[in-house]
């Protein structure tokens, strides 16, 4: 496998093979991440092919400048959803049926996730903006603190003590959750 700056190049060049190579590579990350931020299942993947369509028609314009190519994709990525989510805003809609999380054949089990989904979104409504997207970027889009740092313009020290506090506000209110 080729670095990820000589694949970018290729892509540059308009080279169809390399430009799949990133799409592969990147597609499942940057889907979750889409996921997690728009809470639709359907529009995520809408919103992912869209990206990686910015992308084809932008990449000639793509610099390294120190950054990860990947930071470039989920700057794409927020753009997307930050104009999904004003445009979603501004429209009325109905209410589309809620994505049944599987836990199998098992309908308990079933009901016991998406009770623990539903209290999550809750809990995670009371987040930062910022803490928000540390908890997309690392969980949702797997990616590492320095990546996530990269990605932010922020320090990897900032990026640890964001998550942390993500972390400690979530479990504090789902305990909270769970008393009531």
């Amino acid at each position: 496998m080729q670095d990820e700056e000589s694949l970018v190049r290729r892509a540059q060049q308009g080279d169809t093979v390399a430009m799949t190579f990133i799409y592969e590579k990147h597609f499942d990350r940057l889907y979750r991440y889409i996921a997690l931020k728009t809470g639709d299942r359907t529009e995520a993947e809408d919103l992912t092919q869209q990206v990686f369509i910015n992308v084809c028609q932008n990449i000639k314009s793509y610099t390294f400048k120190g950054a990860p190519f990947s930071s470039w994709l989920y700057r794409i990525a927020h753009n997307q959803v930050v104009d999904y989510l004003r445009k979603k805003s501004r429209r009325p809609t109905d209410p589309l049926p809620d994505i049944e999380p599987t836990g199998g054949d098992d309908p308990v089990k079933t009901t016991e996730i998406k009770f623990e989904m539903e209290a999550l979104a809750k809990a995670a409504e009371q987040l930062t903006d910022l803490q928000r997207e540390v908890i997309s970027l690392r969980f949702a889009a797997q990616m590492s603190i320095a990546e996530v740092a990269k990605t932010m313009g922020k320090t990897e020290g900032a990026v640890k003590a964001l998550q942390h506090s993500a972390v400690e506000a979530l479990r504090r209110h789902m305990a909270a959750e769970k008393t009531k």
